[in-house]
């Protein structure tokens, strides 16, 4: 599915967007280990921002897929409310056409089943 894809892109993009920030925050640590104490913190701002632009852009990417795969299961739906019209239809027209062809028997369907419901509806006192 062309759908599909494209939620297995975006799902790749931000696995990827989240290891380049991971990346960035462990060379960053790393430099803070071995430099100045004001380098340090400046390395440490640098991380976190990075990190923080990494986790955004990720953030994006999932966002991107799940409008994607919405937009798949609302197609989806829509192919089986219009199957289900068509059934219902069919099922219309084959009851219209029982009663043209026998009256006297959907009358008496129609009686027995009145009969039914109306002694359960009684009975439940």
């Amino acid at each position: 599915m062309v759908g599909s894809n494209n939620v297995d892109q975006a799902v790749d993009k931000a696995k990827d967007a989240l290891k380049k920030g991971e990346d960035t925050i462990k060379q960053n640590a790393e430099s803070v280990k071995t430099g100045e104490s004001g380098r340090e913190i400046d390395a440490g701002k640098d991380a976190v921002m990075s990190a923080y632009n990494k986790l955004m852009e990720a953030k994006a990417h999932f966002l991107h897929a799940a409008e994607v795969s919405g937009v798949e299961l609302k197609g989806g739906a829509y192919g089986q409310l219009n199957k289900g019209k068509a059934k219902a239809q069919e099922l219309s027209n084959q009851a219209t056409s029982f009663i043209h062809e026998k009256p006297m028997a959907a009358l008496g369907i129609a009686f027995a089943a009145g009969f039914i419901v109306s002694k359960l509806c009684s009975s439940s006192k």
